[in-house]
């Protein structure tokens, strides 16, 4: 993984020069050299919150955890990586999952306080769980009008359904705020992770029962049912689909049909994520894909900006 200007580590974590970079757009001739590039899809976490085992985990699998560790509690260090990727904004996913991560339902607070730090370009995603809440509804409002920028369920990582009714007042609230909902589809590797709860078909349900929320289906379902993910997106015209995990060079196999569905696809890159090399490896990967200017153009900059006004 290369954490970006984070002491310019390497993947190896060897010291690498670092790339000399404006903020937002350069060289107007290169593809990703556009302003108001958003990220949907960063993981800034309370590390330290995590289980022990997947703790311990990340620090043998990644040499850059210390500067992971920094990143997380410091938001300036953040900001400078996003302007080394030319990203304007970024969606800082946070999400209750005690059982499962270790995470406590104070990641809300951790990530209102850190996205503070310039709120035009941090976007706090936070998340209620109905098991640890005694109103889920009146969390939900309190969450809402301290500026919560939208909320994340992860179903494997949670062990419910999108469509769980627990999570009815959660909609409604974000449904009448305007606040979009991020639901993880697809596959989890972690230890306790139960990926049935991935299949993205009932979040057809959710789009169905709150017609003016916005839904993103984070990782397009991947890999196993990128075509319900696909069939979601096309159906509602509230629900988007983000690219985040998916490697750029496997794109276009997972999703034959993008240009269809266009208007609803995201940038996300789920950094520092497993796999993941970091933010600009990804954007250099989109801007590699035979795809058109006006596509690559949506799914960095336009699509976003009906999601995240």
């Amino acid at each position: 993984m290369q954490v970006a200007v984070i002491s310019e580590i390497g993947s190896a974590g060897t010291k690498v020069a670092p790339r000399a970079r404006e903020p937002f757009s350069r060289d107007a001739g290169s593809p990703t050299a556009m302003s108001g590039v958003t990220d949907v899809h960063v993981h800034v976490q309370p590390f330290r919150m995590l289980k022990p085992d997947i703790l311990e985990s990340m620090k043998r699998e990644r040499p850059q955890f210390p500067q992971l560790i920094k990143m997380s509690e410091d938001p300036s260090v953040l900001l400078r990586i996003l302007d080394e990727a030319g990203v304007e904004r970024a969606c800082l996913i946070n999400y209750v999952a005690p059982d499962v991560m270790g995470f406590l339902p104070t990641v809300n607070d951790y990530v209102l306080k850190y996205a503070k730090a310039d709120r035009d370009r941090l976007i706090p995603f936070g998340s209620i769980h109905p098991a640890y809440t005694k109103d889920v509804k009146k969390e939900a409002e309190v969450l809402v009008k301290a500026d919560l920028g939208g909320f994340k369920i992860h179903p494997p990582h949670q062990l419910l359904f999108p469509n769980d009714p627990r999570l009815e007042p959660l909609y409604d609230v974000a449904e009448e705020a305007g606040v979009p909902v991020m639901i993880h589809t697809g596959t989890s590797t972690f230890p306790a992770a139960k990926s049935r709860y991935g299949d993205p078909i009932t979040v057809d349900d959710v789009a169905v029962d709150h017609p003016d929320l916005k839904i993103i289906l984070a990782h397009g379902g991947r890999p196993l049912w990128c075509d319900t993910a696909f069939f979601i997106a096309r159906r509602h015209r509230n629900a988007y689909i983000d690219i985040s995990s998916i490697p750029p060079k496997r794109l276009l196999a997972y999703f034959p049909r993008l240009e269809e569905i266009g208007e609803k696809v995201l940038f996300g890159s789920d950094w520092p994520g497993p796999g993941v090399p970091g933010i600009r490896e990804e954007l250099d990967g989109i801007a590699g894909l035979p795809i058109t200017k006006e596509l690559r153009d949506k799914v960095l900059v336009r699509n976003a900006r009906k999601v995240f006004p």
